[in-house]
């Protein structure tokens, strides 16, 4: 019996969600001759015979592999007794490349990095993460315009339908490029006001002295130059949503008169006589971290994220980097006029190489989805009197620059060695594991460890800091430094008069405590 009898799940169709009992091994195409392929994946199942699987498996489209220039033969892929998984090529004469290494007899893949996969180039042609999908079948679930088969991915979409419909503030955190406001829209657009404004703010691009008027309002004669009386992004977006872009950057002053309207539904224009009432739902989106700074009030941010959503960095989805790849490069190729190359399927001469997306998919893209986006641009115009792809090798290195030296992912070159132009040498960028692996005990321990300091705890438990914050905010274990009293601080402090080993002692962070102190009004 063929183990991928029952591998027809496609991650671009709405059935119902229904949770695994454990992880699943899967394969997911990055690249295939066919690009309407690309984002479909295989289930691979263990066999009586303990090979795991042959790669010639019936992918979630319903069709097997079935590229000409993959040997009918099989790649074997076996457990070993730590869970990771042994490749054997020995019985194909098809090449095979993971994470930029040849194969030639056996490797063998450690479990642990199987978390974010391994890039599976088989051929010239074909190129496929091995990984473990832990999110379960994400059937019957709207896209919401994410593209992306991760487990990341997933678990964003699941929170969107989570609160879409509820008129909590939202915080979105992530990295710079992630996709933050595309999040946001989603949120908005699957509220119960979609149909109302939608008002966006980058906060980065208000200048500080005009933040209050921007925000609120302000009346006529208010200040020099004040000649009409200006509404504010308030009152523009009464009934619907605004989002504000980049708030860590709201300055100071004006958080209190932000933390007032979201308090009371009521904004003062500068310069006003009465405050103005507005019904706004707020989103807002940071990649700064807000708790580990002494210039954001905390009760403002605690306001802000009534509910908080982090959207994981590109190099923790690199299940997504082939479907992603493929529609930015679709777009541009729609835009420039030669949107007939992608829909060729040549398979001597494929308009996608396995070489080209086998270095995407290993690079650490600091710049995330934004910077894909510009590589992808960038290739498309240089290519657009090709029919292929197939000067990647000379133009990548330069396109990716100086940080594919810093941020590339394996210790392969990105670009061939025959390469007409020079190749960086790159280092191994840093690993993360996934957030909710990690115990409650383990959490706890690993805090106590490093002082409660979150940035040391983060590194130790080789999670982001980002990731670290959500995490022990659903620890049961941990008590968050809003329940401490001032007779406990004080009683502390009678001990420790050094604020890092007080925080110790009350097992809270230094910046946690120190904003519990100010709210108390102790010093």
């Amino acid at each position: 019996m063929n183990p991928f009898d029952q591998a027809t799940i496609d991650p671009r169709s709405r059935r119902a969600h229904t949770a695994p009992a454990a992880p699943q091994l899967r394969l997911t195409l990055l690249a295939h001759v066919d690009l309407s392929r690309v984002g479909h994946h295989a289930r691979l199942e263990p066999t009586p015979t303990q090979a795991v699987a042959r790669l010639h498996p019936e992918f979630s489209d319903g069709a097997p592999l079935l590229d000409p220039f993959v040997s009918r033969s099989p790649v074997v892929l076996g457990q070993d007794s730590a869970g990771g998984v042994i490749v054997d090529v020995r019985g194909t004469r098809t090449a095979v490349v993971l994470d930029g290494q040849p194969v030639s007899g056996t490797a063998t893949v450690a479990v642990d990095r199987l978390d974010e996969g391994v890039v599976v180039e088989l051929g010239t042609q074909v190129v496929a993460l091995l990984h473990l999908h832990r999110t379960g079948d994400d059937r019957g679930r709207a896209s919401f315009g994410l593209i992306g088969p991760s487990d990341g991915l997933a678990r964003v979409r699941r929170e969107i339908a989570l609160v879409a419909d509820l008129d909590v503030p939202v915080l979105i955190r992530g990295e710079s490029g992630v996709g933050k406001e595309l999040v946001a829209r989603a949120v908005h657009r699957s509220s119960t006001r979609r149909d109302a404004r939608w008002v966006s703010v980058n906060m980065a691009a208000v200048p500080a002295n005009l933040a209050a008027s921007t925000l609120f309002g302000h009346a006529r004669g208010a200040f020099s130059g004040a000649v009409a009386d200006h509404r504010g992004h308030f009152v523009e977006a009464h009934g619907g949503t605004l989002f504000l872009d980049e708030v860590g950057d709201t300055p100071p002053e004006v958080q209190v008169t932000l933390l007032r309207a979201l308090e009371t539904g009521e904004v003062q224009p500068v310069g006003a006589r009465r405050p103005t009432t507005v019904d706004v739902r707020l989103i807002s989106a940071t990649d700064a971290d807000l708790e580990g700074r002494d210039d954001f009030r905390g009760p403002l941010l605690h306001r802000l994220a009534g509910f908080q959503l982090f959207v994981p960095p590109l190099r923790a989805r690199r299940a997504d980097i082939g479907m992603l790849f493929v529609h930015f490069a679709e777009a541009e190729a729609e835009a420039i006029g030669v949107a007939e190359h992608l829909r060729r399927v040549e398979v001597r001469r494929p308009w996608l190489p396995a070489g080209l997306m086998g270095a995407l998919a290993r690079y650490g893209w600091p710049g995330n989805v934004r910077q894909l986006r510009n590589v992808t641009r960038q290739l498309m115009i240089l290519h657009r009197d090709r029919p292929s792809l197939d000067q990647w090798a000379t133009h990548l290195p330069r396109l990716l620059g100086a940080a594919s030296e810093a941020r590339a992912v394996t210790t392969s070159p990105v670009a061939p060695p025959a390469a007409p132009a020079p190749t960086p040498t790159p280092t191994p960028r840093k690993r993360y594991r996934h957030v909710d692996d990690i115990s409650d005990d383990e959490l706890v321990g690993a805090l106590r460890a490093h002082a409660f300091a979150l940035k040391a705890t983060a590194a130790a438990l080789g999670v982001s800091r980002t990731a670290l914050y959500g995490r022990v905010e659903r620890c049961p274990l941990v008590r968050p430094a809003t329940a401490l009293t001032a007779a406990e601080i004080e009683a502390a402090a009678s001990t420790h008069p050094d604020l890092k080993a007080r925080a110790a002692a009350l097992e809270v962070s230094p910046q946690a405590l120190k904003r519990r102190m100010t709210a108390l009004g102790l010093r």
